[in-house]
């Protein structure tokens, strides 16, 4: 019993630092989508194309299980085994990162992108079969603490990720404006590195006896559901093939850009509408919160990364100081570091402590991790001197924990709500007040994963897993979203006098953040039509 639990340890160490990398490799984009902008001398559409592939791999990933498990009616992924999955995934996501070495020598942007998606394709697997398997490291009551822990050490890499890839860009956080001489190929060891290690915790689960994690869950059969998500996929190709087909119409690309995002709205609205009048056949999307929630997903996924994968041209801007490309890491890390300060202090609902205990951590918390954020900044020798006055921000996260009371519609309607003034103080305002408007943002995102996840499968019974499946899938907001600003970008220049078109994109996530403030009140009603009582619905642990 005793090697079995160092066993377990040793496996759930090995996890945490996937998840490490996971937040390591999506946030380093922040830095990286400016520099290949202008390397490559790309639109901003063009250049949120990274995100668009690499977050598109997480939904063709689930997309294809999905469909594979429809046709099969077997649970591939439990027929597959979860340490299988993680094992695959994570030989999947080596693949990628050594096809990376050769994307960047080449210097083909679209070779590139190739290599992100296959290494997000190796993530869609992992992230699939690996919480069920944390949780099944140890006894079940104590499983949330773990994925907590997990979800913790994946905010350390999103503020590492950032810092480092700056550096073997231009050699310093806080050096100058090397974007148009640093080699592209600096980066080349970052991705050996990767593929070194995910090899190696390959071999390491395949090798280590670990407890086998199954379900005895029948797929439930849902055929009416399988041409909605099959029009979201070709919406998502629509917007891979923006660019050839405004060559061959004529037409400008911005038309079916905006297109697949509508497509996308206009399928699920439309899919609940049916669902509700017949229910047969739809499985988990004949409940109105489900369909709900996975726009909600959607928009919150799309909404925290756009934020940022837009930040860095934003910035470069002179109404935000023309910061250079070499000194963005510490405002990415920040608003990334504001995910962490958030998901910390969320986090301290899985320990048994009294009110008073827990009211002070939730004041204390806060200022530890952004501390942290801080002193990770320090020691790349980045300039902090910009960024420390963002604290002030962390209070606003602090008061809305208390007025939300743990409890999933308030806190959601309460973040949704903060998130539009954000926003808006950030169009309506330039330089330092506008940039921690805008990465203020990080902090209203922090807490709605759990928030939306447990509004949306409130009530389903034998529909849950189908619908948190379902919900994982609509992590294509972050693929479709951050592309839909980028054109936004491209063509709204002049449109607000003094407004540069970029600036004026963010009235994206403005638009995000009330969707997601009318989803809690709109599913609250839902739920209290079907005799749910809303006050007992707890918010689970973080993404």
């Amino acid at each position: 019993m005793e090697q079995n639990n160092a066993s377990n340890r040793s496996a759930l160490y090995s996890l945490i630092t996937v998840w490490f990398f996971w937040g390591f490799s999506a946030a380093s984009n922040g830095v990286f989508i400016p520099f290949c902008k202008t390397h490559f001398n790309l639109t901003q559409f063009e250049s949120q194309l990274i995100d668009f592939t690499f977050y598109g791999g997480y939904f063709i990933g689930s997309l294809v299980l999905y469909f594979a498990s429809q046709i099969t009616r077997v649970d591939i992924l439990n027929k597959l085994g979860y340490k299988n999955a993680i094992v695959y995934g994570l030989l999947i996501s080596t693949a990628g990162a050594l096809l990376m070495v050769p994307a960047i020598n080449a210097g083909v942007f679209g070779f590139i992108l190739g290599a992100f998606f296959i290494i997000a394709i190796g993530f869609s697997l992992q992230q699939t079969a690996v919480n069920p398997f944390i949780v099944a490291l140890g006894p079940p009551e104590t499983g949330a603490t773990r994925l907590n822990l997990a979800g913790g050490v994946n905010n350390f890499g999103s503020i590492l990720g950032p810092v480092v890839v700056s550096f073997l860009l231009f050699g310093s956080a806080a050096g100058s404006d090397a974007g148009k001489t640093v080699s592209i190929s600096s980066v080349n060891m970052l991705y050996w590195i990767l593929a070194g290690l995910f090899l190696a915790l390959a071999i390491f689960f395949w090798i280590t006896k670990l407890p086998k994690v199954t379900s005895d869950e029948q797929i439930e059969q849902s055929t009416k559901a399988n041409l909605p998500l099959f029009v979201v996929f070709i919406a998502f190709c629509l917007i891979l093939g923006a660019t050839p087909l405004a060559n061959a119409t004529g037409l400008s690309n911005a038309y079916f850009v905006y297109g697949a995002l509508f497509i996308i709205i206009f399928t699920l609205i439309f899919a609940s509408s049916k669902a509700t009048k017949q229910k047969e056949g739809w499985g988990a999307m004949r409940y109105p919160q489900l369909i709900l929630g996975m726009l909600a997903i959607f928009t919150y996924v799309g909404t925290e990364v756009t934020i940022q994968s837009n930040f860095g041209s934003l910035l470069r801007t002179p109404a935000f100081g023309s910061i250079p490309e070499a000194g963005l890491a510490p405002y990415i890390s920040l608003y990334w570091g504001s995910l962490m300060i958030g998901r910390w202090t969320g986090a301290l609902g899985v320990f048994n402590m009294s009110k008073t205990t827990r009211t002070v951590m939730t004041v204390i918390v806060p200022f530890i991790a952004f501390a942290v954020v801080l002193g990770a900044n320090v020691i790349s020798n980045a300039d902090i001197s910009k960024i420390a006055p963002y604290g002030v921000c962390v209070v606003f996260l602090i008061v809305g924990f208390f007025l939300g009371k743990e409890k999933p519609i308030r806190t959601l309607l309460i973040f949704g709500l903060l998130g539009v003034a954000f926003m808006l103080i950030g169009l309506f305002t330039n330089g330092i007040v506008a940039t921690y408007a805008f990465v203020s943002g990080g902090l209203c995102c922090s807490i709605m994963w759990p928030s939306i996840f447990a509004l949306a499968l409130a009530g389903l019974g034998k529909y849950s897993s189908q619908g948190a499946s379902l919900l994982i899938m609509m992590i294509l907001g972050g693929s479709i979203i951050p592309p839909v600003q980028g054109i936004l970008a491209d063509g709204s220049n002049n449109i607000v006098p003094g407004m540069s078109g970029i600036h004026f994109s963010y009235i994206v996530p403005v638009l995000g953040f009330a969707y997601l403030a009318f989803f809690a009140w709109k599913a609250g009603a839902e739920l209290r039509k079907q005799g749910i009582d809303i006050d007992h619905i707890e918010a689970g642990a973080g993404h």
